[in-house]
């Protein structure tokens, strides 16, 4: 007797445990791909479990295969599906909600959690463990005087991780547990800017102790430090949120992810263009002329730090909501001008609108702020993004984030070299 054929595909049912081997994920993250609306499914017959259209399952497998390869069919660009945030009409989105309009009415932990889980938790503050920040501080304060804010950032990352035996865990309620806790101790573990020091109180509060020598900061300038944080909280795939996707795609933990991201963020093209913003806005407010320095730069060879965003034709809406929060403190009015003086003097020639590099650099000067304030300002802001991202990474097909080489050396077998 002949073994039954299997039904063709077109009728075919597969149980969880069968889509989830096509796919090359667990069985949870098909689940996902339900509330996502990427796939179908039907309860099987007793109801116990679900079923799912075979041809479905794999289309949707055929599709990641695709994406893992890298193509976009764009041009050669990377595309990455993502549900996090959208830029168009120089405007910025996160999951359909107006960018602007979160960082401006809700803090910085609000909006880290709606961009995690979609959900709004008003209120929201977060606390790192003792044991953490100990270890965490201890690996900072070992570090040269001179390091860097990433270094001291990456350092206390690597020393979070290893105080957390369950940082191994990459489930959704795991992952969130370590945002929750890392992004605190990043920041308590940082050296206090003056002789004091806040542990306790919103995140903005606690951060403005390790930038500003400025021991009692009034409510406007906390809650345009605070509204930075959330206006930088995400930015689609920049390049250190590549590098966190990649790390996630791989499977690293959500501590390694961090690290990664920290790693990319360095560059003066990204996270320390601040810094450069906040130094050149110095050499205005010190020479009371932007011409002069402008000058400098272009003879220099240099681009204008603060000026420009290949991703927005017109005004960066970050910059144009952070200078509206500036503008509600007296003593920010000297940098504020300074900043303006920039953008009149370089328009002569290219007609370039301010971007959030330059109204942080506002930020960081008029406060009692370090030059490298920014760059601090913005991996910490960053970090609850990243988060996000792999997060979004851990649903999806493993290492679907390789690309193949394009080899461009000489046509092999070649001889042997002497």
């Amino acid at each position: 007797m002949r073994d039954q054929e299997p039904a063709p595909l077109a009728e075919r049912r597969l149980s969880t445990k069968e889509a989830a081997e096509l796919l090359g994920v667990k069985p949870e993250t098909v689940y996902a791909y339900v509330s996502r609306g990427q796939l179908s499914s039907r309860r099987a017959t007793g109801g116990r479990g679900s079923t799912f259209d075979a041809q479905e399952v794999e289309a949707l497998a055929r599709r990641n295969r695709r994406e893992s390869a890298g193509g976009s069919g764009s041009g050669g660009e990377l595309s990455v599906r993502t549900r996090i945030t959208l830029i168009e009409n120089d405007r910025y989105f996160f999951r359909g909600v107006d960018a602007v309009d979160l960082a401006t009415r809700h803090t910085y932990e609000e909006v880290a959690e709606w961009l995690w889980t979609g959900r709004m938790l008003r209120g929201r503050t977060f606390t790192a463990p003792a044991a953490s920040v100990a270890v965490a501080r201890r690996a900072v304060e070992a570090l040269p005087e001179h390091a860097a804010p990433t270094d001291r950032l990456r350092v206390a990352t690597i020393a979070a991780a290893t105080a957390d035996p369950l940082r191994f865990d990459l489930s959704e309620e795991a992952v969130l547990g370590t945002a929750r806790t890392l992004i605190p101790t990043l920041v308590d573990a940082l050296p206090p800017a003056g002789h004091h020091r806040r542990d306790e109180g919103p995140l903005a509060h606690r951060l403005w102790s390790r930038l500003s020598v400025r021991k009692d900061p009034d409510e406007a300038s906390l809650r345009a430090l605070d509204a930075a944080l959330a206006l930088l909280v995400d930015h689609d795939l920049a390049a250190s949120t590549l590098a966190v996707r990649v790390a996630a795609s791989a499977r690293a933990h959500a501590y390694a992810a961090v690290s990664a991201g920290l790693g990319v963020i360095e560059g003066p093209l990204h996270g320390a263009a601040s810094g450069l913003a906040h130094r050149l806005l110095w050499d205005v407010l010190e020479q009371g002329d932007a011409a002069p320095v402008i000058a400098s730069e272009l003879r220099a060879g240099r681009r204008i730090p603060g000026l420009g965003h290949r991703l927005y034709p017109g005004e960066d809406p970050r910059a144009r909501a952070l200078f509206a929060l500036l503008e509600q403190i007296p003593r920010a009015e000297p940098a504020l001008l300074a900043a303006r003086d920039i953008v009149e003097t370089t328009a002569r020639h290219a007609p370039l609108h301010a971007n959030v590099d330059l109204a942080l650099a506002v930020l960081t000067a008029s406060s009692g702020m370090d030059p490298t304030a920014g760059e601090t300002i913005f991996a910490v802001a960053r970090t609850a993004g990243w988060i996000a991202h792999a997060l979004e990474e851990y649903g999806e097909r493993p290492l679907r984030m390789r690309p193949s080489g394009l080899y461009a050396g000489p046509k092999p077998p070649q001889p042997l070299p002497e």
